[in-house]
């Protein structure tokens, strides 16, 4: 074992191995996604594909890890923020960078054993969670908002909500449902404005590495069971999500176990 990792030696015996043959994605590298990176880097995983088409700019300096005034005032690729994070901390690291949609470059995610989504949209969700279904990897949802109260107060909650393989998916928790998902389409609200913060962010971040590191490892005995973490910002709290409780479904309906691998069409 090498001695960067004698700390974490309670992971088990095959730390090293692991970190070099496991292969994350981690799509949307802003708030959440930054964190994602550096921590994931810090445990010691070496091979990522990292996707974001977007820029840093100085809005985004208050919550993205890595960011400098001068990536701002250059409009430094998000991309190159996370390999240089990535590189200073793990130099023999291996990743492919993705400076478009994902979704034009979907060959890249395929080789991932996890796939992390820091998106802001619902759909942007839902594609990433087919993906991965479809490629047999396993999908984790980070998501963050703050919105008004019913004292008109603002209120801060988040999830994480990690996706396994013919278990319950987004829809059968309703974190994704047809009436979300239209209103997103006819532009309600302001995606990919919503408030974010780098504590929550920060909070959010830690518990999916956390849940990360659990199934590579399995050092808690729970990392086959399906998870669903509620975040609120406002009592500081992380706990089980209410709805994951209320699950009725121990496998997905929405996801066959037979529509996996590239899809095939046929001439009707």
């Amino acid at each position: 074992m090498k001695e960067r990792n004698s700390r974490q030696s309670f992971l088990g015996p095959n730390l090293d191995k692991s970190f070099s043959e496991v292969r994350i994605g981690i799509v949307g590298l802003g708030g959440g996604g930054s964190q994602i990176v550096q921590q994931l880097a810090h445990v010691g995983f070496l091979n990522y594909v990292i996707a974001d088409p977007d820029v840093v700019e100085e809005s985004n300096l208050t919550r993205l890890f890595g960011a400098t005034v001068r990536d701002a005032n250059d409009a430094v690729l998000k991309v190159d923020v996370a390999k240089r994070l990535i590189v200073g901390l793990q130099p023999e690291a291996n990743f492919a960078a993705v400076t478009t949609r994902w979704q034009d470059c979907p060959e890249a995610l395929k080789g991932c054993h996890i796939i992390v989504g820091c998106v802001d949209t619902f759909a942007g969700r839902r594609e990433l969670e087919a993906f991965a279904r479809r490629h047999m990897a396993i999908y984790i949802d980070l998501g963050m908002d703050v919105w008004k109260g019913d004292d008109n107060q603002p209120v801060m909650g988040g999830q994480v909500f990690v996706s396994l393989p013919g278990k319950p998916c987004l829809q059968c928790l309703g974190i994704l449902n047809e009436d979300n998902l239209a209103k997103e389409a006819l532009a309600y609200g302001a995606a990919g404005g919503r408030p974010q913060v780098v504590w929550a962010n920060g909070v959010i971040a830690s518990t999916a590495v956390g849940r990360i590191v659990d199934i590579v490892f399995g050092w808690t005995g729970r990392s086959s069971a399906p998870a669903c973490m509620s975040y609120d910002g406002n009592r500081e709290e992380v706990k089980p999500h209410w709805k994951l409780r209320n699950l009725t479904v121990s496998q997905c309906p929405h996801y066959p176990a037979e529509a996996v691998g590239h899809p095939v069409f046929s001439k009707l």
